[in-house]
C-alpha cells in the first residue's frame, strides 16, 4: 500500500464518500498547479463545496504538490471545522465566495505572476483568445488586504458577485467554477490572458482585445 493509499484510508473515518472524491480531484488539481507555475512552496490554496452546508478546504502551510487527504479540513459555512487538518488562513476567502455564490463549488486560489505584475502595475488583463474569453468573461479586482482577513475575503466575495476570476492586488487570484475542473480552467486561463497581454505590451500593443461584438455569442465545443 502506498503512502497515499494509508493517507486515504486514514482519513476515511472522518470523510464521507463525496468528500473523498473531492479531495482526490484537488490533490490532482494542486500537483498541476505548482507544475505550471501557478504556485510556488506553501502559496495558493484550494476547497471544494460538498453540499449546502459543508466544504473542503486545504489545510494551513500545505504544498499543493505535495497534498495527501491529510491535509484537508471539512468546515460548514459557518466558519466550524468539522474534520481534518487545520484549515488555510484564507478559508474565509472561500467560504464567503460560497455565501454569495450559491453555484460555485470550486475555489482555485493561487499566486500566477503575470496577473499580479501587470495588476500593481495597472494595466488591465486584456481577454485577446476564444478561450480567453468563453472561460474568464470578466475579472473582478481587491485592493491589496492582508492574507487571511475579513477584508481580503469580503471585497473578494463582493467581486465574485459578477465575475468568475478576480486579482487581489499583490496577492494572487481566485478563480471559480460549478466544477474543480472549471475553476482551475479559468485559473489557467487567467493567467494566459495575463501573459498574452505581457508579450502584447513587449511588442508595442495597448488594445487588442476578443472582439466585443462576439462576446453575446460565444459558444465552445
Amino acid at each position: 500500500m502506498t503512502d497515499a493509499d494509508l493517507a486515504l484510508s486514514s482519513a476515511a473515518a472522518a470523510f464521507d464518500a463525496r468528500t473523498r472524491e473531492l479531495v482526490a480531484e484537488l490533490v490532482g488539481v494542486g500537483s498541476d498547479i505548482v507544475a505550471r507555475g501557478l504556485a510556488l512552496a506553501s502559496g495558493g490554496n484550494l476547497s471544494a463545496r460538498i453540499d449546502e452546508e459543508r466544504f473542503v478546504v486545504t489545510g494551513a502551510g500545505t504544498w499543493l504538490d505535495r497534498l495527501t487527504p491529510e491535509d484537508f479540513a471539512v468546515m460548514t459555512l459557518g466558519g466550524e471545522v468539522l474534520a481534518g487538518a487545520k484549515p488555510s488562513s484564507e478559508w474565509k476567502l472561500h467560504q464567503r465566495s460560497y455565501a454569495v455564490r450559491p453555484d460555485v463549488h470550486a475555489v482555485v486560489h493561487v499566486h500566477p505572476q503575470h496577473a499580479v505584475l501587470l495588476d500593481a502595475l495597472g494595466r488591465d488583463i486584456r481577454l485577446i483568445t476564444l478561450d480567453h474569453a468563453y472561460y474568464v468573461r470578466s475579472i473582478g479586482r481587491t485592493p491589496f488586504y492582508p492574507n487571511g482577513s475579513d477584508e481580503l475575503a469580503d471585497s473578494a466575495a463582493e467581486q465574485a458577485r459578477e465575475h468568475d476570476c478576480i486579482v487581489m492586488g499583490h496577492h494572487g487570484c481566485s478563480a471559480l467554477g460549478d466544477s474543480v475542473a472549471m475553476a482551475f480552467r479559468r485559473a489557467l486561463n487567467l493567467e494566459e490572458a495575463a501573459t498574452t497581454t505581457y508579450r502584447a505590451l513587449l511588442l508595442g500593443d495597448t488594445s487588442t482585445t476578443f472582439p466585443p461584438e462576439d462576446f453575446a455569442a460565444l459558444h465552445h465545443a
